[in-house]
């Protein structure tokens, strides 16, 4: 992962993201279902400039590794993964609607956490180790 430069900023933006199906199903033992989610996760990514550098799709969540523009947050990136790719999926597969019958197919938790090429410990010592401003 490299530092990306852009107008006004300089810098990188990536995050490992988790999140669950719905009622803890497992809808995806079926291989149809998710090669389809893939594709959708991935169009996402392709539409909003994302970088997918790692996908893992469980029997009954998701694993993302990504990186996203500086102006995008952490809870718009994930309402347009799972939004979007559960959109579609009610979509293409109406059983699914049989399956949880509520309309929701993820559930509301997530994880997210910043990665990055360096250590919190890096960082305090940088920032401990800096002169102080002089007035």
């Amino acid at each position: 992962m490299d530092l990306k430069s852009r107008k006004h900023s300089f810098g990188q933006n990536a995050f490992h993201f988790v999140w669950k199906i719905k009622y803890a199903k497992d809808p995806f033992k079926f291989y149809g279902l998710r090669m389809d989610c893939e594709f959708f996760l991935r169009q996402v990514a392709y539409r909003k400039g994302f970088k997918i550098y790692e996908l893992h799709i469980g029997v009954d969540h998701i694993h993302l590794f990504v990186e996203m523009p500086p102006t995008m947050s952490v809870s718009m990136a994930l309402q347009l993964f799972k939004g979007y790719s559960a959109f579609k999926l009610f979509k293409k597969h109406p059983w699914l609607r049989n399956y949880f019958r509520k309309g929701h197919f993820w559930s509301p938790g997530k994880f997210f956490r910043s990665v990055g090429n360096t250590t919190t410990e890096a960082v305090q010592h940088y920032i401990t180790s800096s002169q102080p401003w002089v007035c």
